[in-house]
């Protein structure tokens, strides 16, 4: 389930704004499919909507933990999964919920729009993350999650850790009701081992951000042309185009001659 932000009321309360639901049940089992949810898998929802990812996930993964912040909404679910004895509900926000401290699991969700950002962090920062994130969102957030159509400090830094790939893309028409918006299924796949060791990632960041704002060849660089040119050609990777689009492998090459520079 896909939700937009809550306004106040006339009356002082909160309204939703909207909710856009996929009921199809032959898209639902194409993309749990496509996430290859399989039937010894522990998979959380955010957002148990109508429960009908739900009820696709089910009917593939061993364990299905759905959580919603809104009771209302977990009472008319719990009836559509009356038959369904491998899902656990649970009233939570997302945002404070305990993930599991270890052992494997799966996340797939149709997310609030508004909270993707905060999502994104809380998932790929958890002490335990999972192996695989699979996340309904808006075209355009992923796409710049993905570093396209250029990288980004956000996606560079998330790429260090995670593999990202769009894996289905959405007709509006597939939502009750459409939303205003193009969606997409965004993977985030958890790399074996990190390009970068942990305790660097935060100097990769702000080497990345540095290098960004001021220019690599700029009064304040932090690399010569001939370091740069050095430190490509060892990493068998072509310079740097005339664009100054850089990839995000030669982000890489870079920062890594620059800590060998600096120790």
């Amino acid at each position: 389930m896909s939700r937009s932000k809550r306004k106040p009321s006339a009356k002082g309360g909160t309204r939703r704004l909207s909710q856009h639901f996929i009921t199809s049940r032959s898209l639902l089992t194409r993309i749990t499919r496509i996430g290859r949810i399989g039937k010894n898998d522990l998979v959380i929802e955010i957002g148990t909507g109508k429960g009908h990812l739900t009820q696709a996930l089910a009917r593939r993964a061993d364990v299905v933990r759905s959580i919603d912040i809104d009771r209302k909404v977990l009472e008319q679910a719990k009836r559509r999964l009356a038959d369904t004895d491998n899902v656990e509900l649970e009233e939570a926000d997302i945002l404070t919920y305990h993930l599991p401290k270890q052992g494997d699991y799966k996340v797939f969700a149709n997310i609030p729009f508004h909270l993707t950002t905060k999502i994104v962090d809380r998932l790929t920062g958890a002490p335990n993350p999972a192996t695989d994130i699979w996340l309904i969102m808006e075209k355009g957030a992923a796409l710049k999650l993905i570093g396209k159509p250029e990288e980004n400090d956000r996606s560079l830094r998330m790429k260090v850790e995670w593999d990202l790939s769009i894996r289905y893309y959405f007709q509006r028409r597939d939502f009750h009701p459409p939303p205003s918006v193009d969606c997409v299924l965004l993977h985030f796949k958890k790399k074996a081992t990190p390009d970068i060791a942990k305790s660097e990632i935060d100097a990769f960041s702000r080497f990345v951000k540095h290098a960004r704002q001021r220019g690599l060849f700029g009064s304040q660089k932090l690399l010569t042309k001939k370091q740069i040119s050095v430190a490509l050609k060892r990493a068998d990777l072509p310079p740097i185009p005339t664009d100054g689009q850089i990839l995000y492998v030669q982000w890489l090459a870079l920062f890594r001659c620059y800590r060998e520079i600096r120790r």
